[in-house]
């Protein structure tokens, strides 16, 4: 990986393409933005993470045409773990501890984004949020709230 002065979205793709495994690629999704510092302005409540894009597939959905839940959580999970990584100016080992999600109503038919934050980042763990929407009416799909424990490594 680069250096954490080097860190940017073009590094987050790469990772996107290297550190998941090849079910989570066949997903085909994209990073789409990836905040990994603060604006000068208004960064009080700025907090670091990435916007990431699943392409509507029949693949992911379930019978009518429904977006499965197991693709948008994966989908969900895979957005935090770049959002860490932008937390974090650069890869650093982790593994997800707890995931919930609340779905708000059915995706279908729409590419879906993942807006991951992550809230609070300290030496062990980190806690995020993504919200997930409908590229269509960026009406939102379901939000989650995940920790993740930071590895040695």
């Amino acid at each position: 990986m680069q250096q954490a002065g080097e860190f940017g979205i073009d590094e987050a793709r790469r990772a996107l393409g290297e550190i998941f495994a090849p079910w989570v690629l066949d997903l085909n999704l994209s990073v789409e933005q990836f905040d990994f510092a603060a604006p000068s302005a208004n960064a009080a409540d700025w907090q670091p993470g990435a916007v990431l894009r699943m392409p509507f597939s029949e693949r992911i959905c379930r019978s009518g045409g429904v977006v499965s839940g197991q693709a948008l959580m994966a989908f969900a999970d895979t957005a935090m773990v770049l959002a860490n990584l932008a937390a974090n100016k650069g890869y650093r080992p982790m593994t997800t501890v707890d995931q919930t999600t609340h779905f708000m109503r059915a995706a279908t038919a729409s590419d879906v984004l993942a807006d991951a934050r992550v809230i609070r980042l300290g030496r062990t763990m980190s806690f995020g949020r993504v919200t997930l929407s409908s590229a269509a009416d960026n009406k939102p799909v379901a939000m989650v709230s995940s920790a993740f424990a930071m590895l040695p490594g």
